[in-house]
């Protein structure tokens, strides 16, 4: 497999909401509880500071994406936020780790200081040790922060890297 990262074209959103309905569906790591359409999700990922893709340059497929956007505004607006999603039966196949190499870096090109994550799933191991790998620091335990998909709360782990020059 030979994966790149680029930025999303307008031909990658019906893949894109595929992926990232596959997370929501889950109900374990991302907050949404609202499905994407063609129409709604080309609203979202457009409307992000940017969006990009992880892609096969052999078969072409679409493997992944990122979402970053700031995280809050004004004197906090230095301040990033990214989401991730990694298409099921790829997961711990390092595209990942590929995606969060890339919002760093654009997190820096547009102008951010700080890529935080608001809300990691505490037992999303996989996540937090490449957060982790990667020079993320972790902020602490919020309690019962995430409403699982089955209604229980578990608890969340805010991280966050510097990606300033």
């Amino acid at each position: 497999m030979n994966i790149i990262v680029r930025k999303h074209e307008e031909s990658d959103i019906e893949k894109m909401v595929e992926i990232w309905n596959e997370v929501v569906e889950d109900g374990e790591a991302f907050p949404q509880t609202e499905l994407l359409n063609s129409k709604s999700g080309k609203e979202f990922f457009d409307s992000q500071t940017t969006c990009s893709v992880a892609v096969d340059t052999d078969t072409k497929n679409l493997l992944g994406l990122y979402i970053l956007h700031p995280n809050n505004v004004g004197r906090c607006g230095h301040i990033s936020n990214a989401s991730y999603a990694v298409k099921k039966g790829l997961r711990g196949l390092h595209i990942g780790e590929k995606l969060v190499l890339d919002s760093i870096n654009q997190a820096k090109e547009n102008g951010f200081r700080i890529l935080q994550f608001n809300a990691v799933v505490k037992s999303n191991l996989p996540a937090r040790k490449l957060y982790e790998k990667l020079g993320f620091t972790p902020l602490g335990t919020i309690p019962g922060g995430f409403l699982n998909k089955d209604g229980g709360y578990v608890d969340i782990v805010p991280y966050f890297i510097e990606v300033k020059s």
